[in-house]
């Protein structure tokens, strides 16, 4: 009876430790994830930072590809100009100098620096600093012209003449007081915006009599994140409650059409609108017709360019006579400095030492070109709620699955998480690149895991060591296992074939872009897509990939195609039609929509050749693609397009197989890249057009302005061209920028004779 006694109390006291190790299994890791919940949502420093350096190692392995379309410039007091125009400050009459020169090559000009004080060198300064006994040299110098209202009329001056200046001013939290002058109006929607921004009590504005000039004033404060790298870049500011921008806002402001009436417009959370889970702030900034979105704060983050992007002018060389003004690109001028002594040195992502100026200026070429980088407001709900669903599921699982399943979970989670991380920072989801924190939420799900497994360690280690070894005998291998083990599923490796090759894309695909949001452009570019991946296809091609907005096809792979180089260039001129249909459409929509109409032009390189075609790629990764040398002519000639003016660009060997076609010679030229020259034609119309008398006539003219052109003799060149250009219009031939071109080259071969060993061969200095 004392034996059945004890092993009743035995079983009660196993049963009651039994469902207490349960119960630790379960809420003990339960604590562990609400205690992670709590700090991930907190975002203390230490965990922002984690956060940050993964955002700047994105930077560093695929930074923004610096486009010199932009019309963004700085104009660089660097080292070199320090030493040869003298120290900073400068006479405020050369910095009006600069200002000239500058607006010479700019249509806004805008100070990264500000003028709070009287010029010391000016004459009324000078005479001040005189002792009494001086009267006469006092009174001379306060006779002679005024440094600061020089500077003043200076700004007016070029402004008369349609050049914008932006005057600086530093935000402070000091109490002296001082006041300065908005250019604009801030109108706000929502639940008042400006509580948002990041408040100020004072400013150290530039000069009245230069501010009060000025069309636009900026704030040019940068604010770091918490471990003094910057980051990011507020658009506005509170001013003792007020909305005032920064200087990047204003120039992006002014430098559009009708900027210097141009406001701006705040709109924040609130009106029944859906925050997607983030907290109340700001969604949207519009700077004149710009809408740009910000973080709750009112900033835009920055996607640095490479450190050496040439977008740096030297101050002294803008000052040199000669200078050509076409190097500043007839936009947004900034003025700043890289020159150490002057302290204007920021930490970046890119760099430890980066001139503040570059902050502003990268700014607003993403203002302008539609591109930023964004934290989706939906961005933390997301990443809370990856790491409640896997560090649940992990708990929740790991008594029925054990450890070694839920470590697989946890590391596809994980894996997929970050993967998914790294392709939202590079845009493949929509076209938006997205910033998504992969580390924080991996090392919670991964705490949790070793919380919950020591947890089933420390109940029995005998069970656990059992539950790993069934699992470990069903489990199944991974895939890149498999293939490495069995390489007959799946093996790189291609084949030789004479292909025909085509790349085609719309030229000045930036401008275009500009007058879109990220939906109207994904709208817009797919549009432009579907219609022209269907001829290729219709027309018998593959699709080999799409690079942005432009499209890489080709013929004879991997199937035989007879004709292929007469498919490809039927498919390309219906592509040339199906364009002009699209551009009518367009245009009629941007009339009902009241914007711009921009008319949408593509180049077409196609050529013909021996190709290797097959699976390229690695190991883990590849493509059914093509390679070889032809394969970069055509993709040279495609760009070529542009420089001749055509629509279409023929490869020798296409043309010679496509002979019933109507199309013209070119050039013999070496593209970019290339040693050896090669024949180019462009492909004008289909066997109707080249059957066509007229046509006829004009190829045979064509040819002796080529013949003429080759043998150097200029004057006959001039005629033939002149009498080609006419008969071209006469068949409704877009040939004016080709013949301009031989007029060009003409003159010059007239003013600067190439010699008698000439071969007639151009060699393209671009892709």
């Amino acid at each position: 009876m004392f034996k059945a006694g004890a092993q009743k109390l035995k079983d009660v006291v196993e049963a009651r430790t039994h469902r207490w190790h349960r119960w630790a299994e379960v809420v003990l890791p339960f604590l562990v994830l609400a205690t992670a919940l709590v700090v991930r949502k907190a975002d203390w420093d230490l965990v922002a930072e984690a956060k940050f350096k993964v955002f700047d190692t994105y930077q560093r392995m695929a930074p923004r590809v610096w486009d010199p379309r932009l019309p963004v410039r700085i104009v660089d007091l660097d080292e070199e100009t320090l030493r040869r125009h003298g120290q900073w400050p400068w006479p405020r009459t050369l910095v009006a100098d600069l200002l000239r020169a500058s607006c010479r090559g700019a249509g806004v000009v805008a100070f990264d620096s500000i003028f709070p004080e009287p010029d010391r060198t000016s004459p009324p300064s000078l005479a001040a600093s005189l002792p009494a006994a001086a009267s006469e040299a006092r009174a001379l110098l306060s006779r002679l012209p005024d440094h600061d209202r020089a500077l003043s009329r200076a700004i007016a001056e070029v402004q008369a003449q349609g050049c914008q200046v932006v005057t600086a001013f530093a935000l402070t939290n000091g109490e002296s007081g001082r006041e300065t002058q908005a250019k604009r109006p801030v109108l706000s929607r929502g639940e008042a915006p400006e509580s948002f921004l990041a408040r100020y009590k004072d400013v150290t504005p530039t000069l009245p009599v230069i501010e009060r000039a000025a069309a636009g004033n900026g704030s040019m404060n940068n604010v770091p994140d918490v471990d003094g790298v910057a980051r990011k870049a507020a658009l506005m500011f509170s001013l003792r409650g007020k909305p005032v921008p920064s200087l990047a806002a204003e120039a992006v402001r002014l430098a559009q059409e009708g900027g210097d009436k141009a406001v701006y417009m705040l709109r924040a959370t609130g009106q029944g609108e859906s925050t997607g889970g983030a907290e109340t702030g700001l969604t949207m900034v519009k700077v004149g017709a710009l809408n740009i979105p910000v973080d709750s704060n009112g900033g835009v983050l920055i996607h640095f360019t490479p450190a050496d992007t040439p977008r740096s002018v030297p101050a002294w060389e803008v000052l040199s006579p000669g200078f050509d003004p076409a190097r500043l690109g007839g936009g947004i001028v900034f003025i700043g400095t890289s020159a150490e002594g002057l302290k204007d040195q920021r930490p970046t992502p890119m760099s430890s030492m980066a001139p503040g100026v570059e902050i502003h200026a990268a700014v607003a070429e993403q203002m302008l070109s539609g591109y930023f980088l964004e934290r989706p407001d939906y961005a933390d709900g997301m990443e809370l709620t990856f790491i409640l669903v896997l560090g649940s599921a992990l708990i929740l699982l790991m008594g029925r699955f054990g450890a070694a399943w839920c470590a697989l979970l946890a590391a596809a989670a994980i894996g997929a998480f970050a993967w998914g991380s790294w392709l939202a920072f590079l845009g493949r989801f929509g076209g938006r690149r997205m910033l998504f924190d992969p580390v924080l939420p991996s090392l919670v799900v991964l705490a949790v895991y070793m919380f919950a497994s020591l947890i089933r360690y420390l109940r029995t280690e005998a069970e656990k060591r059992q539950v790993r070894g069934a699992f470990s005998r069903y489990m199944s291998p991974d895939l890149v296992e498999q293939l490495a083990k069995d390489p007959t599923r799946l093996k790189l490796g291609g084949e030789m074939r004479e292909m025909t090759l085509m790349f085609s894309d719309i030229r000045g695909f930036t401008t275009i872009s500009e007058q879109f949001d990220a939906h109207g452009l994904t709208n817009f570019i797919n549009r432009y897509l579907t219609p022209m991946t269907q001829i290729v296809l219709d027309h018998k091609g593959t699709i080999d990939k799409y690079m942005g907005d432009c499209i890489m096809a080709f013929w004879n792979a991997p199937l035989d195609v007879p004709g292929h180089e007469v498919l490809a260039c039927r498919g390309a001129l219906k592509m040339i039609r199906r364009m002009n249909e699209l551009n009518d459409t367009w245009k009629a929509e941007a009339e009902v929509e009241g914007r711009k109409y921009i008319p949408v032009r593509s180049g077409i390189g196609i050529n013909s050749g021996p190709c290797c075609v097959g699976n390229m790629g690695s190991d883990m990764r590849f493509d059914y693609s093509v390679l070889g040398d032809d394969v970069n002519l055509a993709s040279r000639l495609e760009g070529q397009s542009k420089s001749y003016g055509v629509d279409i660009v023929l490869g020798a060997k296409t043309r010679a197989a496509a002979a019933a076609f109507a199309a013209l010679e070119l050039d013999l030229i070496k593209v970019k890249g290339k040693t050896v020259p090669v024949h180019i034609h462009t492909l004008l119309g289909d066997e109707a057009l080249a059957l066509d008398p007229r046509f006829k006539a004009l190829v045979l003219k064509h040819e002796a302005m080529l013949a003429a052109y080759r043998g150097q003799r200029w004057d006959e060149t001039d005629r033939l061209r002149l009498e080609c250009e006419k008969e071209s219009e006469a068949l409704g031939l877009h040939l004016a920028k080709l013949y301009h071109l031989y007029e060009e080259r003409a003159a010059e071969g007239r003013a600067h004779p190439p010699g008698a060993d000439w071969d007639g061969v151009f060699t393209a200095t671009t892709k």
